[in-house]
This record gives C-alpha cells, structure tokens and sequence, in this order.
C-alpha cells in the first residue's frame, strides 16, 4: 500500500497542511492514509468515481468517510488553488501560524458553547491547537475567513456544529496498533489476569476511546488467542466507549474494508474475519463479547470491577485538570490489582499516587491498592467556561488597593473599641475567637477540648453555664453585670454577655466579655487583717448571689434532665412501633424474594428461549448467505425506503456495488446498466403489489431483463422489493 505510507508520512510531517487527493486506481491503497491526513486536520479529496477510469481507489476512500471533496479533476485543481489562496493559508506564510485564530477568546468560547448546547460535549478543557486545527479546517472547507464568520455560520447552520463536533472526535485508528503494546498485553498482562482466577469469573475489560471499534476488537482477539495457548476458557466482557455514535454503530457493524490486510495477519483473518463482497466482517464470537456504547469518560459515571483499561491516544488531546481527573476515574474503575495501558505519547501525569509502572516503554500500569472517589464532575458540574467570565478578572489594581486599605482599618478599630468574646455552637464548642480572651479562658487540663465552660477560668465557668442555659432557653441575650476575677493578684471587674445568634441556618451563640469600671486593678497584701464589716456585708451579698446563680442553674438542669426522660420515652414507643414495621417489612421482604426467584427463573427460560431463536436465526442466514452466494444471477433486495439490504456477487459488478453500500439508498448508486426511473419502478411494484418488467442494457450493450418482484414476509406484509437481472442474450445462445 505505497499511496497509504506516503499519506501518513505526508500527514506527520505537515501536519494541518497536508492534503490528500486519491484519483483513478485500483484496490484499497489510500484508505487508511487519508484517515491519517484528516486526523491531523488536512484535507481529503477523490476524484468523482464516474470521471474515473479505474474506480475502485476512490469508490473505497469514498465508502470510508473521511473524504471533503468528490469532485472531477479539474474542480479538483481549482479546489486546490481555492484552498491556497485562502486567509489562513495566507496568514500562516506571513509566519502569524495558528494566531490567526485565537485573536478573539469570545468567538472560541462561543464555539464551546454552541458545541456543548448540541452535543453535550465540553470541549473547554480540550487542548487548545487541536481545537484549532480542526477550527481552521472547516473554515478551509467552507471558504470563510475569519473566526467571526465562521461563528456566524454555525450559529445559522446547525449541521455544520455536528460537522464541527464530529471532527473534533477524530475517530481514527486501525487493527493491532502498535503491535509491540499488544505483545506486551499477551505476555505480562492476561497471563496474571487469567492465572487463579475462579472459573467462571467473567474477565472484564473496557476500552476507553473505541473509536470504529478496531482497538475493541484487536484486544478481544489478542485475549481469545492466549486463553487458546493456555488452554482456558473464560467468560469476557469487554466494554467498547466512545463519545461518536457514528463511530459506534460503525463498530457495532463489524465490516471494515480489504484495507485492514495491512494490519492484521492472514492467519487471524481467517481465524477471526468472514469474507463479505469487498471486505471483512468480524467473526460473530468476537462481536459477541463487544459491547460498545456512547460515553464520555470525562463526565458520564464510569464501568465497576475492570480488570483491563485499554486508553491510547485520548489523553493527549485533554489538558492537565482533565487528565487527572479522568486518570482518578479509572483508578475508581479499576478492580484491585488491575491495569491500565495508555497510548505510546501518555503518561500518568500527577496521578503516580494512583499507579505504578509495569512497562515504560509500552505504558502499562497496574492499579495501587487505597480507595478513590469519582471526580466531582462526573456527578454532575457546570463546564469551566461558563462558570467563569472575564469580568471577574478585570478589576484594577487601585480598586484592589482600596479594598485591603479599607479591611485593615476595619480590623484594628474592631480591636480596639469591641469587647472580646468566643462564638461557640449548640455543643457549647468554640467556633471563633474575637480578641484576646486568655484572662477568660484557658487550656484545661487532660484530653483536649474547646467547650466553652470547660476552658472558663474559675470565676467565670459557674455564671458562663447559668447564662449559656437561660440563652438556650429563653433564645434572648442575657447578661451578667459586675463580675469580679480574681487572677495572679489582679481584679478584673467585667460584664457576661450571652446573645444567640443564626449562622447558616444553625443556632450559635456570642459571648462576651466587657471590661468595666477601669479595667484592671491591683488587690491590696493584708497581713492578718480583720475582717470589716463593710467586706463582711459585700461577701455574704456575692456569696448569696452565686447561691441564688447555682439555685438556678440546678433547677435548669433538672428541667432538662425532665424533658428528655420524656423524650426518651417517647423515643422508646417510636422504636417499639419501629420494629413492628420492619418486622412486617422483612416478612414482605422475604415475599418479594420468592417473587424475584420466580421471575428469573422464568428470565432463565426466556433466555434459553431467545437463544435456541439466535441459533436458528443464525443458521438460517448461513443457508442465505450459501444461497445468495451460489446463485449465479445479478439479485438485489430493498426495503420500502429504497435501501440495500442485500444482494449477491453478480449484482456487485453490474450495480458497482461494495460492502459498505448495505443501508444505502440506491438512488446513490451509478450502475453500469441503463435503467432509467428504477426508484420509481420500485416504488410502483411496492405500491401496485405486481411484478414490472423491463427490457434494458449495459454498458456495453448487452441486454438484460429487469424484473422487479415484490418482498412479502411471512405475514403477507409487502417489506420492499426484489431486483433481478437476467441475461437476455445469454438465454438465446
């Protein structure tokens, strides 16, 4: 395949400004290359197969789909001329490179946007010249010159963002990429998965990125063929994502192109691929074990228990924060002891917590043990540019300035003219710290706690309790005028301040401590000095207000201690009556469990049941398939809306059909038979439920009767209709 190697060599080294144009040839050469040229962000173009004197090259580049362009040779030159007389092109050449398209950051974030609204796709977090590269190629395509106008125009067509958005996918790959990574998954990797693992334990792996399921299928077939060599026999499961469901149904399909004998050897082909028309189709008991399915792995909720994660070359397309965070989800995924295997140009970044290498040069890793949580965007968050916008990022640094001058004044009058205090919560448990409380309260001895009453000083802890209960109580301020503390031979005279206050919908409470009367005074040294009667009066009033304090205290405390013997009580009932309802529910628990096991076992029953339907189903496409095959006539089969469902080897040459064309209408296809009107011929055979016939010719001249008969399927029902070709002249001789 030289025209394959030297688009890909083409595609590596010019990168965005490669283009590929496949003319008149034949076989598959050039397939495979033009994917190539268009995952790097060039252009593909084919001669129109009608123009064409060998068809065969550009009809196969045609069925892949990665082709812009199916022009005529001389509208394929001015295309080119077109191309290189463009802007961008011409931007570049004046050395401005990929700055032509970021000059406006709005236009770029719109696109994300218009992207996300249609696909719910983020591409914000992608990075940013792969975004352009595939920007500035539908610009190319689109003849539009600036970023502006081509905002403008996705905002009017809305196919052109899904043609924007499957770009972006870059759904390129092919059979046994890097076949030194997939020798190292068959000698270090499945031999450990497979060594002691209890038979009938289903091997789990998912493949991250299918794209056209090439990568799924390649790893399935590696898989099947060393449990061969080690004689074992496991169930599989593997999981094939990606985020195109073009490219899943392409994968589900299982029909690639002769193009992939590049790649896969002639003993798997005949091991694991059937023959179809011009092409191969994947062995029914490797699909069998593929599941694909559309899936972001940034964002949807990620597969359980995997033993294998096979995700090569996605990672290099995301930033930073997005690695990590997908590399996290993994990790999740992950059973213990599983691995993980990137592409040749991927790392694990920041995530080495989460790993640890087995193979460097082929980028297997294995699963550290600990456990891990799914990132929070895969719960559900909003995309990083909508949740930012560059007005929060334009303030000035005068108005910055301004704003720290104004805190700083706040905090030192608050310092100096409010009270100290504690904020604490319902437990009592200090929250924050206002000023300088040390007089007030102190680390108590033993294990370490920050409750409020057991960090009061001495003089302070008695009517601190009494004021805390009276504010619970009461959900009032409270206050305690001309307290005294006594501490290391000074008197500090103070009021209590008790006041609730709501924080997040929770009840706190602010204490304070006030200085009053001058603040600090030093206590007068008597030595055996009596007693007057004055400080005799003075004791006897403070002692009886401390009694009068713990009196009341006492008498909340028993109040409490009233309230919740009821509640508990109360709470005993509710349990009593809660254990008859669970009772009652485990007795209906133990009904719906027998429900359950007869419902599977009738699940079971079905199952057999659709599984002899498979066998039969299967065999009886075998005996049409041998039918068609050995049929030595031009026959073709449609549906009602005029597309191909099957048709035999004749018909392929005369209708210039491949295997790819199943599903296609057949107004699409050129014949190389004059048959003017055959959609309406169909049509009036569907519609008048009678057979039509019709005398007509090749190409070169040779004349066929064309009969068109109606599809009935076995309930009378008129499903399409038949086309058969028979060779007028070949009958007469």
């Amino acid at each position: 395949m030289p025209v394959d190697f030297f688009f890909r060599s083409l595609a590596e080294d010019m990168k965005t400004n490669a283009i590929g144009v496949v003319l008149s040839g034949g076989d598959h050469d050039g397939v495979i290359g033009l994917g190539q040229i268009r995952a790097e962000g060039g252009v593909c173009m084919v001669q129109d197969p009608s123009t064409a004197k060998i068809d065969s090259m550009p009809k196969n580049a045609i069925a892949d789909g990665n082709v812009d362009f199916v022009l005529s040779p001389d509208q394929l030159a001015a295309e080119l001329m077109r191309i290189s007389d463009h802007p961008i092109i011409k931007a570049e050449k004046t050395m401005a490179g990929e700055e032509f398209l970021p000059a406006g950051e709005p236009e770029l974030l719109r696109i994300y946007t218009l992207l996300r609204n249609a696909t719910r796709a983020d591409f914000s977090q992608y990075k940013t010249p792969t975004i352009q590269r595939r920007i500035k190629r539908r610009m190319l395509l689109h003849k539009v010159g600036s970023l502006r106008e081509y905002v403008k125009y996705l905002e009017a067509d809305p196919q052109e963002v899904q043609a924007l958005y499957q770009d972006l996918l870059i759904n390129v790959t092919n059979f046994f990429r890097d076949p030194e990574s997939f020798a190292a998954l068959k000698e270090k990797v499945f031999p450990q998965l497979l060594k002691k693992r209890p038979p009938g334990n289903p091997l789990r792996i998912w493949v991250a990125g299918c794209s056209t399921g090439e990568e799924a299928y390649s790893v399935a077939i590696c898989l099947i063929d060393a449990m061969m060599e080690l004689s074992l026999d496991f169930p599989l499961q593997i999981f094939a994502t990606d985020l195109s469901e073009q490219a899943i149904e392409r994968a589900r399909s299982g029909i690639y192109s002769d193009a992939i004998v590049a790649d896969v050897s002639p003993e798997l082909l005949r091991r694991f691929f059937v023959k179809s028309g011009s092409g191969y189709t994947v062995n029914r008991s490797i699909r069998d074990v593929c599941i694909f399915a559309a899936h972001d792995v940034t964002r949807d909720p990620p597969f359980s228990r995997v033993d294998l994660i096979c995700c090569r070359n996605l990672l290099i397309y995301l930033n930073s924060p997005l690695q990590k965070r997908v590399m996290t989800t993994f990790h999740y995924a992950l059973a213990p002891r599983g691995y993980l295997m990137l592409g040749s140009s991927e790392s694990i970044g920041s995530s080495a917590e989460h790993f640890s290498l087995i193979d460097k040069k082929n980028k297997i890793f294995i699963r550290k043990t600990g456990h891990s949580h799914l990132a929070p965007a895969i719960l559900g968050s909003v995309p990083l540019h909508l949740a930012r916008t560059s007005a929060v990022f334009k303030s000035s640094a005068a108005q910055r300035g301004s704003v720290d001058l104004q805190r700083e004044i706040d905090r030192v009058l608050l310092e100096k003219i409010s009270p100290v205090g504690v904020l604490v919560d319902e437990a009592f448990n200090i929250v924050q710290f206002r000023g300088d409380t040390s007089p007030f309260l102190r680390a108590a001895p033993g294990t370490a706690s920050l409750n409020v009453v057991r960090m009061a000083s001495d003089g302070v802890a008695l009517e601190l309790r009494a004021l805390l209960a009276k504010a619970v109580k009461t959900r009032q301020p409270v206050t305690q005028e001309r307290l005294t503390l006594k501490k290391a031979g000074v008197a500090i005279q103070f009021d209590l301040e008790v006041a609730p206050v709501e924080v997040a919908e929770a009840h706190h409470y602010l204490v304070l401590f006030k200085n009053v009367g001058g603040g600090e005074r030093k206590l007068k040294a008597s030595k055996k000095e009596k007693p007057s009667r004055r400080n005799v009066a003075a004791n006897t009033v403070r002692l009886e207000q401390e009694l009068a304090a713990n009196r009341e205290y006492l008498q909340s405390i028993i109040q409490d201690i009233e309230t919740a013997n009821e509640e508990l009580q109360s709470a005993n009932e509710e349990i009593l009556s809660s254990n008859e309802e669970l009772q009652s529910t485990n007795e209906e628990l133990e009904t719906a469990k027998e429900e359950l096991q007869s419902s599977n076992e009738e699940l079971t029953t079905v199952n057999e049941e659709l599984s002899n339907r498979i066998f039969e189903l299967t065999q009886v496409n075998n005996d049409l398939t041998n039918l068609l095959a050995s049929v030595n006539l031009p026959i073709i089969m449609v549906g009602n809306d005029l597309r191909l469902r099957r048709f035999t080897p004749m018909a392929e040459k005369l209708f210039n059909l491949i295997a790819s064309d199943i599903g296609r209408p057949i107004t699409d296809i050129k014949p190389k038979i004059d048959v003017p009107g055959l959609d309406k011929l169909i049509i009036e055979t569907i519609e008048t439920f009678t057979t039509q016939e019709r005398t007509v010719r090749d190409n070169e001249g040779r004349s066929y009767l064309l009969r068109v008969r109606p599809y009935r399927t076995s309930d009378n029902r008129i499903d399409g209709a038949i086309i058969i070709l028979l060779d007028v002249e070949g009958a007469k001789t």
